[in-house]
C-alpha cells in the first residue's frame, strides 16, 4: 500500500512539473512585417484568459504568448488565432522561457 502511494506521489510530482516546465508558447510567423500586423496578433493573444505576456519581434518574425502559472493554451488554438489574423505559423512550439527573458535574448 505505501509502495503505491508513493509511486502516485512520485508520479504526480513528474507530471505536474513537465506540465509547469512549458511557460510560453513561441512561433515563427511568416507574413508579419509591420507594427499594425504585430498589434492585431498581440491584442487577440493577450485577451486569452490563460494569457500572462505577449512578446513579438518583427526583426525575427517570433511571437511568444506567456501563460500564467497552471494555465494552458492548445497549440492548435494559438496557432489558429495567428491564422485568423492573415499570417501562416510556420513553427510552433512550448518553450521553458518567459515572454521576458525571451525578449531579452532576442535584442542581444
Amino acid at each position: 500500500m505505501k509502495k503505491t502511494i508513493v509511486i502516485s506521489l512520485f508520479s504526480l510530482f513528474l507530471f505536474s512539473n513537465a506540465a509547469m516546465a512549458a511557460s510560453s508558447i513561441k512561433a515563427e510567423v511568416n507574413g508579419m512585417v509591420c507594427a499594425f500586423c504585430a498589434k492585431g496578433i498581440e491584442k487577440k493573444l493577450r485577451s486569452l484568459p490563460a494569457a500572462q505576456d505577449v512578446f513579438i519581434d518583427l526583426k525575427q518574425h517570433i511571437v511568444v504568448l506567456e501563460l500564467k502559472d497552471g494555465q494552458s493554451v492548445p497549440i492548435e488554438q494559438f496557432k489558429q488565432i495567428i491564422k485568423e489574423a492573415g499570417y501562416d505559423v510556420a513553427e510552433a512550439k512550448l518553450v521553458d522561457q518567459s515572454a521576458a527573458s525571451l525578449r531579452t535574448e532576442m535584442a542581444k
